[in-house]
């Protein structure tokens, strides 16, 4: 166990042994879709991230709040504990099959736009 720099509050576990089923598995991905003017600004979702994919960014919504956008897209494991802990239900994550998750796109939805 260290600090090298990911993880909350920069400290990560380092695993000390590989599952033995580790050549079979394979690591879900999934991706981020964000309700910009549902979003009040919480930053639950940013804060929960066991991944880090999410940051406040620097944009308003139309209530004047900043909303999240995802700092990391492709690492997105599809966990759902973004949209379990959102208040407002303004941010979901969409299971990514291996083909899709090489470039998993952030979408961001808006009143009116169509996805």
């Amino acid at each position: 166990m260290g600090n090298d720099g990911g993880g909350y509050g920069g400290w990560q576990m380092k695993y000390w042994r590989k599952p033995l089923d580790l050549d079979r598995v394979k690591i879900p991905h999934g991706e981020v879709r964000i309700i910009v003017d549902r979003c009040k600004g919480c930053g639950f979702c940013v804060e929960y991230c066991p991944k880090d994919v999410l940051a406040l960014s620097d944009e308003f919504n139309r209530k004047g709040y900043h909303p999240p956008k995802a700092v990391r897209p492709g690492e997105c494991v599809n966990c759902g504990l973004c949209e379990m802990i959102c208040p407002d239900f303004a941010i979901f994550s969409v299971s990514l099959t291996s083909e899709d998750a090489a470039g998993a796109p952030v979408v961001v939805v808006s009143p009116g736009a169509t996805s």
